[in-house]
């Protein structure tokens, strides 16, 4: 087993290195989060890692790992997201201005309104390249904040981490959404759309496997979904029950057209 788990460990490595380089890090949207070596997260990082390998079922791979804590797993998750999506729209930023995208859309029937109750008190209609720009400065800002995201065991998780955390999976869940409907053809044209799609796969399985997002976030891309994200439920192992976790999110809220 241990002989597997350190192929599966070099394989998500490289694979890791062939997702970046499918993308110019100079246009990458906000400096990369890393863990520390020798701390539990990130080890689990580096477990989390291995995901990025295509031959292995991501919808198993997602499980939270026996013995080790949830908010350590979903931390990890949350981290790894955020710069891989930062990696994505990195690569169609320069397509995505004011002009070309005055709402932060999804098709024409969902857009995105930017609240974060601080600077914007009510919900407002913006541009998508603000929205997405506020939404990193915002996403960024939590996952630095060591009180809400603790680097060491010593600290404990605060109350606010886990609903913090699904509204931070939500909005990011939005930037996949724009940039799928709007700049999937600068995707394609560089030949990055099976890493963004397992990138979308991984996020997708991750969130509903422990309903960290409202079902009615993925109804702009429904279709797709159904159409790429066909892993079959491997056959459940015991595993500790999961208790619902949050009440639906009133963050950001978005708004039918």
């Amino acid at each position: 087993d241990s002989l597997l788990q350190e192929r599966a460990l070099l394989v998500a490595i490289m694979n890791l290195a062939k997702f970046s380089e499918m993308f110019d890090k100079k246009k990458t949207f906000r400096p990369k989060k890393k863990f520390q070596p020798g701390t539990m997260k990130y080890s689990l990082h580096k477990q989390a890692q291995a995901s990025l390998n295509s031959g292995i079922n991501l919808r198993q791979v997602v499980k939270l790992p026996k013995g080790e804590d949830f908010n350590d797993w979903l931390a990890v998750h949350v981290v790894d997201f955020f710069n891989r999506i930062n990696l994505i729209y990195g690569t169609v930023c320069e397509q995505c201005s004011k002009e070309s995208c005055p709402t932060m859309s999804g098709g024409s029937k969902f857009e995105y309104l930017w609240q974060d109750g601080i600077k914007y008190k009510k919900p407002v209609h913006l541009p998508a390249p603000q929205y997405i720009s506020l939404l990193m400065d915002w996403v960024e800002t939590q996952i630095n904040d060591e009180q809400l995201f603790p680097v060491t065991t010593d600290i404990p998780f605060p109350k606010s981490f886990q609903p913090q955390c699904k509204k931070i999976l939500t909005r990011l869940y939005r930037v996949f959404v724009h940039v799928y409907v709007h700049h999937f053809d600068r995707i394609m044209s560089i030949g990055a759309e099976p890493h963004v799609n397992t990138c979308y796969k991984h996020f997708y399985y991750f969130v509903t496997e422990f309903d960290l997002i409202n079902e009615k976030e993925f109804a702009p891309l429904q279709e797709m979904t159904r159409k790429i994200c066909t892993d079959i439920i491997a056959p459940p192992t015991p595993t500790e029950p999961h208790k619902p976790l949050f009440p639906p999110d009133s963050g950001g809220q978005s708004s039918k057209k």
